[in-house]
């Protein structure tokens, strides 16, 4: 058996798809994220869900061309990947937002607010799977904002405390989640970046939380959450805050222990000392091999190699290759480019 691919989330948008995209617009102070759908003129049209629905078959059919064993639906219907689930909950105003401070203080930017209970809305992700399915008979993954995330993207000025609020924020994408795996979704992947930033919640609350999200799920669902070290605000960055290099060490041992079936981390922006994959004893590790924020497309050789290095680490059945997060800051040639060089590696290993 070899190596097996997927993608992490986000794909460069089509031209022809409207809805403006928070990751290929520069970030400045005082930005505000959610403006980009907001002042979208063409995004709410009658026709835009049949353009929408053909854009988001044609990239997962570009994936699946390109050899890529489990694709993602490349969020295409979303501005970003936080604030356009946030729209489809209950308690989350965006008529009312707040200056926040993010990332580590890299960026302050204005968020919706958080001013009644948190409640799942109308369901929207079933249909969307669905959609994306029907190209391809290759398990699509489904990906959502996990808890903290979430909460570190908004203003809450209705819940007392951090755990509260991310105990509902479960509860609303468990309700989503459950209704994918019910109508066949069999990857289901929950975003929590920022538990590389915030180590200590994530292991007094966070994981829990994220093992709330997946609760009541059958076992023929891949529970997968995907943890990253950040974004730059433009493409080929290096100078940029980043998680503290040893989060994912101590984050290791409790994920592996929790109810989640796989985790993906970043290694191309900056590698990590691979017998952290030691840590993982029983858990699938999606290893980042391609950068996603840099347009030098790394040869066969490179990945290859470092494909082979890992798995002196981890059992190559536990191992999966993939980019080290979403697509959407490149361009589509480039990101081809990286994935055929990246199917091509795992096909070399065997």
């Amino acid at each position: 058996m070899r190596i097996r691919t997927t993608t992490i989330g986000a794909w460069p948008k089509p031209t022809d798809v409207p809805i403006p995209d928070w990751f290929q617009q520069e970030s400045t102070t005082d930005a505000n994220p959610t403006e980009a759908l907001d002042s979208c003129e063409r995004c709410f049209d009658d026709d835009i869900s049949e353009l929408l629905d053909k854009a988001n078959q044609e990239v997962v059919a570009a994936q699946v061309n390109v050899g890529i064993d489990i694709p993602t639906d490349g969020e295409i219907r979303r501005e970003n990947y936080i604030h356009s689930h946030c729209r489809h909950m209950e308690g989350i105003n965006f008529d009312r937002l707040t200056k926040k401070t993010m990332r580590s203080g890299a960026w302050e930017v204005f968020v919706p607010t958080i001013t009644h209970p948190i409640r799942p809305g109308k369901p929207f992700l079933v249909r969307e799977w669905q959609v994306a399915q029907a190209v391809t008979n290759r398990p699509v993954k489904m990906t959502l904002p996990g808890p903290m995330t979430i909460m570190d993207s908004v203003a809450n000025e209705f819940y007392g405390n951090e755990r509260k609020l991310t105990y509902a924020l479960a509860q609303a994408l468990n309700f989503e989640i459950i209704k994918l795996a019910k109508a066949g979704c069999r990857w289901i992947q929950v975003d929590e970046p920022v538990f590389a930033r915030y180590p200590e919640s994530a292991l007094s609350f966070g994981i829990e939380n994220l093992e709330r999200c997946f609760n009541g799920v059958n076992r023929e669902v891949t529970r997968c959450t995907h943890i990253c070290c950040g974004y730059p605000d433009r493409v080929d960055s290096t100078d940029y805050v980043k998680a503290p290099p040893s989060a994912y060490s101590l984050l290791a041992p409790a994920l592996d222990k929790a109810a989640i079936d796989a985790v993906s981390i970043e290694d191309a922006h900056r590698p990590n000392d691979l017998s952290l994959l030691e840590l993982f004893e029983d858990t699938i590790v999606i290893l980042g091999v391609l950068g996603i924020a840099r347009t030098r497309i790394e040869s066969i050789e490179e990945i290859e190699f470092r494909l082979r290095d890992a798995m002196g680490h981890i059992e190559k059945d536990r191992l999966i290759a993939a980019p080290d997060c979403g697509l959407g800051m490149l361009s589509r040639e480039t990101v081809l480019a990286k994935l055929k060089n990246l199917r091509q590696a795992v096909e070399r290993i065997g």
